[in-house]
């Protein structure tokens, strides 16, 4: 195997190739299904329940960390890693790529001229958000790269094995 183009994240925290583009939506796209699964669950209950911008936008961020972090420790603690280093694990790998997507996906919805108030059963609520995913997927992938070329992010759950 050619080892240039191959990162090793525990033995080469700093891989020659500055981390595989492949690696790196792997990890992003791991990220958004945590992110995708509490975004929609949240700006759809705070729209089903009317709760103010504010709000729906809370909402949706803290579902979307505990998501995003549900699906990342719950096959680290699988593996037998005790709870406290999963959680370690956990906060390391996934806190600042969820927190680039949070900030990318809200803020794509809030600049959608009246996305925020469109209804559930609506083309613009369901779009924005699909809109805003996407645009997040793109806008973190790099963010995921720089993080595995420096054996952070995704790069410390596969130093697991």
């Amino acid at each position: 195997m050619d080892t240039s183009t191959h990162t090793h994240h525990a033995s080469h925290p700093q891989a020659a190739d500055g981390g595989s583009w492949s690696q790196a939506a792997r990890a992003t796209l791991h990220c958004l299904t945590g992110c995708a699964i509490g975004e929609v669950l949240g700006l759809a209950i705070g729209t089903a329940l009317g709760l103010s911008t504010g709000a729906t936008i809370g909402l949706a961020i803290v579902l979307a960390f505990a998501f995003g972090y549900a699906l990342t420790i719950t096959p680290v603690l699988r593996s037998g890693v005790a709870l406290k280093a999963a959680i370690a694990v956990t906060l390391a790998a996934d806190t600042v790529s969820i927190a680039v997507m949070e900030v990318v996906d809200n803020s794509v919805v809030l600049v959608i001229p009246g996305a925020m108030d469109a209804g559930l059963g609506t083309a613009l609520f369901w779009g924005s958000l699909a809109l805003s995913l996407a645009v997040a997927f793109v806008l973190t992938v790099p963010v995921n790269r720089w993080l595995i070329s420096r054996g952070r992010g995704h790069a410390v759950v596969h130093g697991l094995h």
